[in-house]
Formats: structure tokens, C-alpha cells, sequence
């Protein structure tokens, strides 16, 4: 083949590499754009579940599973599967350690894990790539970080979450009164998972989370919010315990909070995107 045609084929073959490359991008701009007007107003992702391969539990961590979170009894089969592939993707991406000769159990994993995959159930986003260690004490500890004793903490420098592991099966002992230790220091986590990031779930969670905030500071609202003391005090020590108080409560008692609070339940349950049964 002449030296010419040689070139003529090979600029060719790069304008058509450049086309292709053009068109998909376009097409992953136009179906983001869409996507989100589609969030503005339906405030959900287009999908949040899309996997390959779905991976799943043994009929042993299954059964844990119904015995120990209401919440995953209360979804579909189908659903169910979805919780099991990410519970599982979520395990395998954690590195967990136990302190103080606690050791680390294939049901200590499935507790923490199902906690974490529970409340990202409704994000499309659910790994927590700000978290990367889950260290176990086997009861309250002292902490390093402001020399008192802690039973649960997130450090965001060292993407390190901490628990009591006594305070962490208490919140699921009582799951009436509205105070779970692995909740409340997972949605820490998922604050500053979503902080700065541009993911449609993180946009949907900080929007609905600006949203809150500012019906915080309605007069009206905030005195009830006080004076009802179906929050506990620890919630008004400032905006992120707040947040997560809250969340323990819409976990624990939905019912009882869409009731009482209907313009902050409604708030919650977008931005942890919950839309099924129960919620």
C-alpha cells in the first residue's frame, strides 16, 4: 500500500476514534443533564441499583439477616438481593481490626456492614470511600483524639470508624428509643462521604440537607422540634449531630416521626432516597 493511502487510513482511523470518543461523551453529559432535572424534580436518582453479577449471602448470613434488621425483612425479594450484593461488596472493601482482645467474627462484619449498607441502601453511591478502617473496642475506649472515653467516633484524617462493641449491639437491643451508637456514627460518615462530591446521591443528600437547615431555622418548627423532646438534647449541639439524631429516630420509629414531623421526615427520607416499604 502507497505511503499515501497508508496516511489517508490512519488519519482516518483517528477522525473516527475522535467522533466515537465525542459521541460518548455527549451522550454521558445529555443522560447526566437528564438525570439530574429528573432528581430536581422527583428528588431520587434515574436507578440506584445496576450490578453485572449479583453476589450473595450464605443461607447462614441470610437467615442473620431476617433475625436482626427489620429493615431488610421489609424489602422485596428482589431488593433483598440487592442488599445482600452490596452487603457483601462492602465487606470485602473495609478493612476491620479489633482492640483490647476483641476479636473479629464473620457476625461482627454482617452487623456493621448491613448497618452501612441499610442506610446507603437508597444511594446509588454505597462504598464510603472516606471510610477504609472499622476498628472494634470490646467496650467503651479511651480516645486519642480528645482524651475522654468515647463509645463511637469517626476520624475522617485517618478514614477510621470506632466502635463499643456493648454500645453497638445496645442500639439494636432497643429499637424503640430512638438511640442506635452504629447509626448515628454512620451517617457522620456519610456527611463527609457526600461533602464536595458530585455524584447525583451526594447532590440529592447536601440539597435535602440545605433544605433542612433551613427549616431548622423557622421560629415555629425549632421550639417544637425542643419542646416535643421526642429528639434527645444531644441533637441540638449543632447541625451534624442534628442530622444524625434525626436519623436514628427515622430509622427506629418512622411512624411515629412522619406524624409528629412531617416537613423534616420528608427531608430524611429524600436524602436517603427511601422509597420502599416501611418509609
Amino acid at each position: 500500500m502507497p505511503e499515501e493511502e497508508i496516511n489517508y487510513v490512519f488519519v482516518m482511523l483517528c477522525l473516527g476514534a475522535l467522533v466515537i470518543a465525542l459521541v460518548v461523551i455527549i451522550l454521558i453529559k445529555s443522560v447526566s443533564l437528564v438525570e439530574h432535572l429528573y432528581s430536581y424534580f422527583y428528588k431520587k436518582p434515574l436507578y440506584t441499583h445496576f450490578y453485572f453479577r449479583v453476589k450473595k449471602l450464605s443461607p447462614q448470613h441470610q437467615e442473620f439477616l431476617k433475625q436482626n434488621f427489620l429493615f431488610y425483612t421489609r424489602l422485596s425479594t428482589k431488593q433483598q438481593r440487592f442488599f445482600q450484593h452490596r452487603l457483601v461488596t462492602f465487606v470485602a472493601h473495609k478493612s476491620f481490626e479489633g482492640r483490647d482482645d476483641f476479636e473479629i467474627t464473620e457476625e461482627v462484619k454482617l452487623y456493621i456492614g448491613a448497618t452501612a449498607v441499610m442506610l446507603t441502601f437508597g444511594m446509588r453511591n454505597f462504598l464510603l470511600n472516606r471510610l477504609q478502617k472499622i476498628i472494634i473496642y470490646p467496650d467503651v475506649y479511651f480516645s486519642t483524639i480528645n482524651k475522654v472515653k468515647h463509645k463511637g467516633e469517626f476520624n475522617p484524617h485517618l478514614k477510621a470508624l470506632v466502635f463499643s462493641w456493648k454500645d453497638f449491639l445496645e442500639g439494636f437491643d432497643n429499637d424503640k428509643d430512638n438511640v442506635n451508637l452504629a447509626i448515628h456514627e454512620f451517617m457522620h460518615v456519610i456527611q463527609i462521604n457526600t461533602h464536595n462530591h458530585k455524584n447525583i446521591s451526594a447532590v440529592i443528600f447536601s440539597d435535602a440537607n440545605k433544605e433542612l437547615e433551613n427549616l431548622l431555622k423557622q421560629d415555629h418548627l425549632r421550639h417544637k422540634l425542643i419542646n416535643s423532646r421526642y429528639f434527645r438534647e444531644y441533637a441540638f449541639t449543632n447541625r451534624v449531630e442534628f442530622l444524625a439524631v434525626l436519623v436514628e429516630s427515622f430509622i427506629e420509629s418512622p411512624q411515629v416521626f412522619e406524624q409528629n414531623f412531617p416537613e423534616f421526615y420528608k427531608k430524611i427520607k429524600e436524602m436517603l432516597n427511601y422509597h420502599f416499604a416501611g418509609y
